[in-house]
């Protein structure tokens, strides 16, 4: 960098104004100067002290100093090292120093940041980039209380410069750098409020300048070190990614977020990411190996979000113009893809947990995220996965189906939380129908709402119709398949049935804790069960002899007492919310009476 930088004439300027007789003003002067001087004379433990005292008047105005006076001592700092006398030496000792000091006073407004983003940069092209990294990073992790946002960011922007102008051992310098920038930056992002949203958006264009610089480091590489760094660069690109999505919760932001977004994209296309890549999460899966094999586990760490972050670049690239129309075609095809292969269906359907589970992304992000799980899955695919061998496991399977879940409880409005329920039953219907009643009985027994339980049991519900047609028309076009073997669901159904009519904690159930939903449910589920059962030879030992009467003597009678003893109460109350309970419990009594009708009538076969 030339030394001749319009800072230094500057001072002469400034030299009428009241802040250059600040006292501060002229300790900072005989401070350079005596510094100056101890280089001269050699004396190394003078040199040492002298650069600590300028350190110091810096850090001890940044709180106090007015953003005149702070922009003035900014000013006399870079032209005492623009000068054409200063001293390599004494160069090199503040760019120890003065790095955290600067970064705080150039937080301020005004002129202050480009000035301290020029002295940074001088650092950096005057003195070892592999010291000034490691200064940098240190400065990084500097806690600071006022405009927190402005000080990493005149950083990042000295980091990013130094990258550029590493001669070797780029890797491995990108690896001490890269965990102390998202460490800070997730740290600082979590105290952000929807009022500092731009210093969010200013933070990421930091950091996504960090990528550029890596993005030139990966065009002087070749053969396997350029891969190893391309997949680096993908994977911060990713965890940006995230990050940035995280942000996008606050409405004034959220296209400022897109835009940001869609630069991090470029950076993955050029380290040969792809959307079917990303939508599967293949390449996140390919990159992660690629670095692991390096014995790498504690750095891949630092890239938490990537999966997240690959799932975000589908619904960013749904979502917002720019990205669509960036993508072109490709994302298209990527998408098709997908449609067509029901093992890269899984895949991507698996992809979606990362956004919907967490609490990190928007409402809006998450509804664009079902809409894309909605065009994915489609009923093409059921029977084909029926007879397919390779399969997500059910731990896969079920994560995916609890995050659909929590947006069904907590989305803000009915029409999300109706999507939400038809994107839950669009991916069971494609679960292979050897788990599908395993992943049924997992949801009913972890869930922890009356009214969600309701609804899944009703989805066993149309599970056991749908088996139960199956095997009549199995039945009906070859008499041998009827084994009179009980259907392999059966005894898992009547167990779901029980867990809501026999709780495990003993009794029938308290139907005043809003449960009768999920009594209602069971007790149509069982009432099905009934019918199916009285129908032939195929599926008379559904209920065995000692089932049906511990059914008659264990679920249903108790039940009958409760409800029997509730409405009496109900009808001495007489309240309002007396009726309303009424009124709910109406259901509930009609179909255990028809419950307890079929199965005294199969007794009486006994």
């Amino acid at each position: 960098m030339a030394r001749d930088e319009p800072f230094a004439a500057a001072v002469d300027v400034a030299d009428g104004d009241s802040t250059s007789s600040s006292p501060t003003l002229t300790r900072l002067r005989e401070a350079l100067a005596a510094l100056s001087e101890a280089f001269e004379s050699g004396d190394a433990a003078s040199s040492d002290a002298a650069a600590a005292a300028v350190a110091e008047i810096l850090s001890a105005s940044d709180a106090d100093a007015s953003a005149a006076l702070a922009e003035q001592m900014l000013r006399e700092v870079h032209a005492f090292l623009s000068s054409p006398s200063s001293n390599q030496m004494a160069m090199d000792a503040l760019s120890l120093e003065l790095p955290k000091p600067v970064a705080k006073l150039g937080a301020r407004m005004g002129n202050c940041r480009d000035i301290a983003r020029t002295i940074i940069e001088f650092f950096a092209s005057n003195c070892s980039p592999r010291d000034m990294l490691c200064i940098l990073c240190e400065a990084l992790d500097t806690p600071v209380a006022l405009n927190g946002s402005a000080y990493l960011v005149i950083l990042l922007d000295g980091l990013a410069s130094t990258l550029i102008l590493i001669q070797r051992r780029h890797i491995e310098q990108v690896k001490v750098v890269l965990p102390a920038i998202l460490r800070v930056m997730h740290a600082n992002l979590s105290e952000c409020d929807e009022e500092h949203g731009m210093s969010a958006v200013d933070l990421f264009s930091a950091a996504l300048r960090i990528g550029n610089a890596i993005q030139e480091m990966c065009k002087t590489m070749v053969n396997h070190r350029k891969e190893e760094l391309c997949s680096i660069l993908g994977l911060y690109a990713l965890q940006n990614i995230a990050l940035v999505s995280s942000e996008s919760k606050h409405q004034n932001i959220q296209s400022t977020c897109g835009s940001v977004v869609l630069q991090y994209s470029k950076l993955l296309m050029f380290c040969g990411f792809t959307y079917l890549g990303l939508l599967t999460g293949n390449d996140v899966t390919s990159a992660t190996t690629k670095l692991s094999k390096e014995e790498d586990d504690n750095f891949l760490d630092c890239f938490s979000f990537a999966m997240d972050g690959a799932s975000l670049v589908v619904v960013w690239t749904s979502m917002h113009d720019d990205m669509s129309k960036y993508a072109g075609a490709e994302f298209e095809s990527a998408l098709k893809e997908v449609q067509d292969n029901c093992i890269r269906k899984w895949e991507a359907i698996n992809m979606f947990r990362y956004v919907l589970s967490s609490v990190n992304y928007s409402w809006a992000i998450k509804s664009h995220s079902l809409d894309l799980l909605l065009t994915l899955v489609d009923d093409k695919c059921s029977e084909e996965t029926n007879d397919h061998v390779d399969f997500p496991c059910s731990t896969q399977i079920f994560a995916i189906l609890k995050a659909i879940e929590r947006v069904m409880i907590a989305a803000p409005d009915t029409l999300m939380r109706k999507k939400a329920f038809s994107a839950l039953k669009r991916v069971i219907s494609v679960v292979p129908s050897t788990q599908r009643f395993d992943i049924l009985q997992a949801l009913i027994e972890n869930s922890m709402f009356p009214s969600l339980t309701a609804i899944l049991l009703d989805l066993v519900k149309n599970e056991v119709l749908r088996e139960s047609r199956r095997a009549d028309q199995v039945n009906g076009s070859d008499r041998s398949q009827d084994s009179g073997e009980s259907p392999p669901w059966a005894s898992q159904v009547l167990e779901l049935v029980e867990l809501i009519l026999r709780p495990p904690e003993g009794g029938p159930p308290c139907l005043r804790d809003h449960s009768e939903e999920q009594v209602l449910s069971a007790l149509n589920l069982l009432r099905l069960i009934l019918i199916i059962d009285s129908r032939g030879s195929r599926s008379a030992k559904m209920l065995r002899d000692e089932k049906i009467r511990a059914v008659y003597s264990e679920w249903l009678l108790p039940l009958r007492s409760v409800v029997t003893g509730i409405q009496s109460e109900l009808e001495k109350d007489g309240g309002d919310d007396e009726n309303q309970m009424a009124c709910l419990l109406n259901p509930v009594q009609l179909v255990l009476h028809r419950c307890i009708e079929l199965v005294e009538e199969k007794m009486k076969g006994l």
